[in-house]
C-alpha cells in the first residue's frame, strides 16, 4: 500500500474505490441503457397522446361544423325562396288587381267618360306617365281605334298608380285590335333611332298569347325588355266581357337586381342558383357545367339529368329538401332547393363540401405544425440531456448516479400525469390545465403547454357554437312572446256578449309564421250597433304584425267615433299612406250592424267576398265590386252598401288564406270547397261553422305547409230581443 499525497493506492480504500469505481462504470451502463430505453418509450408515448389528440379535435370539429351546415343553409334557402316568392306573388295580385278593374270598366261602359292617351314623350324620362302604344299599320285616327283609345285610358289612373307604388318596370293594358296603353317612366326607350316612336307586335308577344291560351294570370319565361333590354319577367291576365276577349293587362318585372343577386353569390365553390319550371337554370353565377345558365332553346331539363342532381331536382320542385350531398361537374356540394310556389321555380343554395371541411383542416393543420415542433423540440433536448447525463456520469461519478436518478423521476413522472390527463378528456370535461407539476423547464414543459393551448382552442369553438344555439333560442322566445302579444290584441273571449241575445258571434286567428299580418274585430259602437272588421296585411312576420296592431286601433277608433265604414277605410287610408316607404297595405271588409233591426251598412276595401246564409237556406257568397287596399294611395273613395239581416240569417268572413289554403299538390282549396264545407251544417253555431271550414281545411291540405294566416268570423242574427210579458 502506498500513499501519493490524499490518494491511496492499494488495500481497503483502493479496493473499495475499485468496487464503486466498477459498481458506477456498471450503473452508468445501464443506466445509459436505461435512458436509451425511455427515451424511445417516452417517444411512442408522446405520439400516441398527439394521435389521441388530433382524433378529439378533429371529430369535435367536424360534428359541430356539420350540425350548423345543416341548421343555416336550409334556413337560408327556405328564406332566399320565400322572399323571391313573395316578390312573384306581389306581382301577380297586381295583375289581378288590374284585371278586375278592367272587367268592371268594359263590363259597364256608360258608366265612364273617355280619357285622352298620348303618344310617348322624351321629354317625361323619369316621371312615370300614360303612353299610347300600336302595332305596326294601326291608324289611330281611324274613329273605331280613336274610340277604343280613349275608353281604355279610363284604366291611366290606376296604371300610373300601380306603376308608382310597386317594384314592377311598367303596367298595361293592349287591346285585340293592336291597341296599349302603356304606364312607366322611361318614355325615351320608345323612339327609334330617328325618333319616331317604335311599334310593338303586341297581340303576338308571349305575355299576350300565354294569358289568352291560359284563361287566367300567366308568366313568362325570363326574357329580355322589347324597349330597354333589361332582363325581366311579365305577367298577364285576360279580360272577358260574357265570351268575349276585350283586353290583356299585364305587368313587367325587372329582374336585374335578382341576376345580381344571384352573381354576387359565387364564392369558389358556393353558389346559388334559379332554376324555372321547365328545369332550366336562369339565373347562375356558373360559367360552365350542369349550373350554368342557358338560353332556354339550349338548356337541358336538370330534373332529367342522370344521378344524383336529377332526383335533388325533383325533390326541390315538390318542397324544401333537406341538406344533400350531390357530385355536379367533378365537384361535391351541399345542396339545399326550395320552390318559389307563385311561379313554380326552386331556388337552389350549393355550399362546396371542400369548403366547409376547411375550418376542421385548417385545425388539424395548426395542430400537425404545432406537435411537429413540439417533437422536434422535444427530439432535440432529448439528445442534449442524454449527452449531459453520461458527461456528468463520467466526470462526476457519485453525482452522477443520483443525478441520473432524479432527472429519471423527473421526466418520467410529469409525462405520466400529463398521459392520465390526456386519457381522462371527454363528453363537457375537454379542458386540458397547465399545473406546476408540469412545468419542468424542459420538452416535458413544451408538450404540457402544447396540450393547453389546443385545449383552449377547442373549448373557444365549443364555446363559439353554444353561443350561436343561445341565441337562436332567444329569438325563438322573442318571437313566441310576439305571439302572445299579438293574440292578447284580439278579442278571445267567447261569448263575446253573454247579455245580447239579439245575435251570436265566434272568430279565430291561426298565424302561418309565429307572428301574423291578419286581424279580425268586433265591438259595441252603442248599445244598438255593433261592428264587426275582417282585414289581412301585406306581408308576413313581425312587419306585418305592427301594421296589424295600428290598423286595428285607428278602424276602432274611427268607427267608434260615429264614422261610417266608408269615412273610416277614408280616414285610415290617409293616415297609413303617410311614410309608408315599405309599400305595406291592407285589405279590409268592414260592416256596422244595427241589432235591433238588422240593418247594415258594409264596406270592402280589396278584400274577399263575404258569405251569406239566409235562415233555413244554404251559404253563398254575396258579390259586389272592391275598392282599392287601404294603404296604397291617398285620398281614393270607398264605396259603402247597404244590407239587412233577418232572424235566423248568418254572415261569414275571412281572409284569403282560407280559399288559397294549399295542398302538397299545389292545389287550391278555393271558394267553391270553402261553401261546401260551410254548407255540411248550415244552421250550426258559429263556433260550429269555424270548426267545420277548418276541418275540411285540414283535409285538403293534409301535411302541406301552412303558408298563409287562417282568419275567420262567423256573425249570427237571432232578432230583436223581447221583453217578456
Amino acid at each position: 500500500m502506498h500513499r501519493f499525497k490524499d490518494l491511496i493506492v492499494g488495500g481497503i480504500r483502493q479496493k473499495v474505490f475499485s468496487l464503486v469505481l466498477y459498481t458506477i462504470i456498471l450503473v452508468v451502463a445501464v443506466y445509459t441503457g436505461v435512458i436509451a430505453w425511455q427515451a424511445s418509450h417516452l417517444t411512442q408515448l408522446s405520439n400516441d397522446v398527439n394521435n389521441q389528440q388530433r382524433e378529439a379535435i378533429a371529430g369535435a370539429v367536424e360534428q359541430a361544423m356539420d350540425d350548423r351546415l345543416t341548421a343555416t343553409l336550409g334556413e337560408t334557402t327556405q328564406m332566399e325562396a320565400y322572399i323571391a316568392n313573395d316578390m312573384f306573388s306581389d306581382l301577380s295580385k297586381t295583375v289581378t288587381t288590374m284585371a278586375d278593374y278592367a272587367q268592371e270598366l268594359y263590363a259597364n261602359p256608360s258608366a265612364y267618360a273617355a280619357r285622352d292617351v298620348a303618344p310617348p314623350n322624351a321629354a317625361t324620362d323619369g316621371t312615370t306617365t300614360v303612353q299610347l302604344l300600336t302595332e305596326e299599320g294601326v291608324d289611330t285616327d281611324d274613329p273605331n281605334i280613336a274610340q277604343q283609345v280613349a275608353f281604355a285610358g279610363n284604366m291611366s289612373d290606376l296604371l300610373a298608380a300601380l306603376n308608382d307604388n310597386s317594384s314592377i318596370d311598367s303596367c298595361y293594358i293592349a287591346l285585340p285590335s293592336g291597341v296599349m296603353v302603356l304606364a312607366d317612366d322611361h318614355a325615351s326607350s320608345k323612339f327609334d333611332d330617328n325618333g319616331a316612336v317604335m311599334p310593338i307586335d303586341m297581340t303576338n308577344r308571349p305575355w299576350y298569347t300565354g294569358a289568352v291560351s291560359t284563361g287566367g294570370v300567366y308568366f313568362t319565361d325570363v326574357s329580355a325588355d322589347v324597349f330597354t333590354e333589361d332582363v325581366g319577367i311579365m305577367c298577364a291576365a285576360p279580360v272577358y266581357v260574357g265570351n268575349e276577349l276585350v283586353a290583356v293587362v299585364g305587368a313587367d318585372l325587372l329582374l336585374n337586381n335578382m341576376a345580381e343577386s344571384v352573381e354576387s353569390t359565387w364564392t369558389g365553390d358556393d353558389f346559388v342558383c334559379i332554376i324555372n319550371d321547365q328545369g332550366h337554370v336562369v339565373f347562375s353565377p356558373k360559367k360552365e357545367g350542369s349550373f350554368m345558365a342557358q338560353e332556354s332553346q339550349d338548356a337541358m331539363d336538370l330534373r332529367q339529368s342522370r344521378g344524383a342532381i336529377g332526383g335533388f331536382i325533383e325533390q326541390a320542385f315538390e318542397g324544401l329538401t333537406a341538406p344533400t350531398i350531390v357530385e355536379a361537374d367533378g365537384v361535391v356540394y351541399y345542396m339545399c332547393g326550395a320552390p318559389i310556389q307563385t311561379v313554380g321555380w326552386v331556388l337552389v343554395n350549393a355550399v362546396g363540401q371542400q369548403a366547409t371541411d376547411a375550418a376542421a383542416a385548417r385545425t388539424l393543420d395548426t395542430f400537425d405544425d404545432i406537435v411537429r415542433t413540439s417533437q422536434s423540440a422535444y427530439a432535440k433536448s432529448l439528445s442534449q440531456s442524454l449527452t449531459t447525463i453520461v458527461v456528468l456520469l463520467l466526470v462526476v461519478t457519485a453525482l452522477a448516479l443520483v443525478g441520473a436518478l432524479v432527472l429519471s423521476q423527473r421526466i418520467v413522472r410529469p409525462l405520466g400525469l400529463i398521459t392520465k390527463r390526456v386519457q381522462s378528456l371527454g363528453g363537457e370535461d375537454l379542458r386540458f390545465v397547465m399545473e406546476d407539476a408540469y412545468r419542468t423547464g424542459d420538452e416535458v414543459e413544451t408538450l404540457a403547454d402544447t396540450f393547453a393551448k389546443l385545449s383552449s382552442k377547442t373549448l373557444e369553438y365549443v364555446d363559439q357554437i353554444t353561443k350561436v344555439t343561445a341565441e337562436k333560442e332567444r329569438i325563438g322566445a322573442e318571437l313566441n312572446m310576439a305571439t302572445a302579444i299579438q293574440a292578447s290584441q284580439l278579442p278571445g273571449l267567447f261569448p263575446a256578449f253573454p247579455n245580447r241575445p239579439e245575435f251570436d258571434l265566434y272568430a279565430s286567428m291561426e298565424p302561418a309564421k309565429e307572428v301574423g299580418g291578419d286581424f279580425y274585430d268586433f265591438f259595441l259602437v252603442d248599445d244598438d250597433h255593433i261592428a264587426l272588421v275582417m282585414a289581412d296585411v301585406s306581408g308576413k312576420g313581425v312587419p306585418a304584425a305592427l301594421l296589424m296592431m295600428v290598423s286595428r286601433v285607428l278602424l276602432k277608433s274611427r268607427l267608434q267615433s260615429g264614422e261610417s265604414p266608408a269615412e273610416a277605410l277614408m280616414s285610415v287610408n290617409d293616415q297609413l299612406c303617410e311614410g309608408n316607404e315599405a309599400e305595406y297595405f291592407v285589405t279590409v271588409w268592414v260592416a256596422v250592424v244595427q241589432i235591433s233591426t238588422g240593418r247594415g251598412v258594409a264596406a270592402n276595401a280589396g278584400h274577399e267576398h263575404p258569405a251569406l246564409c239566409r235562415a233555413g237556406g244554404k251559404y253563398e257568397l254575396v258579390v259586389y265590386r272592391h275598392a282599392l287596399a287601404i294603404g296604397l294611395m291617398h285620398g281614393i273613395p270607398f264605396a259603402q252598401h247597404d244590407f239587412e239581416l233577418h232572424p235566423g240569417d248568418s254572415l261569414f268572413v275571412y281572409t284569403d288564406g282560407v280559399p288559397e289554403a294549399t295542398s302538397a299538390n299545389d292545389e287550391l282549396f278555393g271558394n267553391d270547397r270553402m261553401l261546401k264545407a260551410l254548407n255540411q251544417d248550415p244552421d250550426a253555431t258559429p263556433e260550429e261553422v269555424l270548426a267545420n271550414v277548418r276541418a275540411g281545411v285540414d283535409a285538403f291540405v293534409g301535411d302541406a305547409e301552412q303558408i298563409d294566416d287562417l282568419t275567420m268570423l262567423c256573425f249570427r242574427y237571432e232578432g230583436p230581443k223581447t221583453t217578456d210579458k
